[in-house]
């Protein structure tokens, strides 16, 4: 609980600051909202009397006043051009990205970490070499690139899974997640599977594991027991680091596969410089980011008792 506390105490300036950045950067992109809105042909009085309804003629920091204050209590505005309250955008396209996102890590975590500790168990072997460069093969391919060679297999030659849309409930859902799963899926198992094999391999080649050998502990205890648990806390970092990073940038397969989600919400609002949709994803992300690390930092604690904070 000592523990949670202080990370969570660091975690409010880290949100403060995040939030200061985030205003004044998108404050500084070019581009007028309101000329946006009403378009190039508005009068000057339609866009003065709009800024002023947006608060735009405000000073800087009169708007970041404001800003903080209705952030505090929950307001993330309303969409500019639509009018919709952020918070109902927001929670209209989380779940999509939220599922994406973890059912790419488990198919990522479930390919990839097995493989890993294979390879590391057979090193210089043909199943090592071979695995190594599947690995290459998916780590270096580009989401769009994936994303479309799977629709052109599976979708338009065996029409077996769907190529767009997100469907309609749970088994249609599920249908139509499988190829954005596995298109980033097999891009995280690829980085997995390097992570875990070179922590294996580091954690057979400690003296602990010698000494555990020599004393006559079978094999599979060794390996499972004592130096797989090791080994996890480089693949759990990876794994913390992906989440976030999956979550903020899955905007590629979104628009591959025209689904719904915070990534595509998020470069909408870029486009029409909504400001107020713009500010709330990246504040979602950027807590999401402080979630995700307190809960690998947590994570440590329990694969491996001996760093455990005290």
């Amino acid at each position: 609980m000592k523990f949670l506390v202080r990370r969570l105490l660091v975690a409010i300036p880290t949100v403060f600051i995040t939030l200061t950045i985030i205003f004044f950067a998108l404050r500084v992109l070019p581009g007028d909202p309101a000329l946006v809105i009403l378009g190039e042909n508005a009068s000057e009085d339609a866009l003065k009397n709009l800024r002023q309804q947006m608060g735009l003629d405000l000073p800087v920091w009169q708007q970041y006043l404001h800003y903080l204050g209705n952030i505090l209590s929950g307001d993330f505005g309303e969409s500019i051009a639509s009018g919709t309250p952020v918070m109902t955008l927001i929670a209209d396209n989380f779940l999509p990205t939220i599922t994406l996102s973890i059912s790419s890590i488990v198919v990522g975590c479930i390919l990839g970490i097995p493989i890993g500790i294979l390879s590391a168990l057979k090193p210089n072997s043909w199943i090592d070499s071979f695995m190594r460069v599947v690995s290459f093969i998916w780590l270096s391919s580009p989401p769009f690139l994936l994303g479309i060679l799977l629709i052109l297999a599976f979708s338009l030659k065996l029409n077996v899974f769907p190529s767009m849309g997100s469907g309609e409930g749970f088994w249609g859902s599920l249908f139509h997640l499988i190829l954005p799963t596995f298109t980033l899926g097999l891009i995280l198992s690829g980085v997995m599977m390097r992570f875990a094999r070179a922590s294996m391999l580091e954690e057979i080649n400690q003296d602990y594991i010698r000494t555990a050998k020599a004393k006559g502990i079978p094999n599979k205890v060794v390996i499972f027991k004592h130096a797989l648990r090791n080994s996890l806390i480089p693949v759990i970092t990876v794994i913390g680091i992906d989440i976030t990073a999956l979550i903020s940038g899955a905007v590629i397969t979104e628009t591959i596969f025209s689904r719904p989600g915070l990534g595509s919400l998020a470069v909408g609002a870029i486009v029409t410089r909504d400001f107020a949709i713009l500010q709330g994803c990246l504040i979602l992300f950027a807590l999401l980011v402080i979630f995700v690390n307190l809960i690998v930092d947590v994570s440590y604690s329990f694969v491996n008792p001996k760093i455990r904070p005290r």
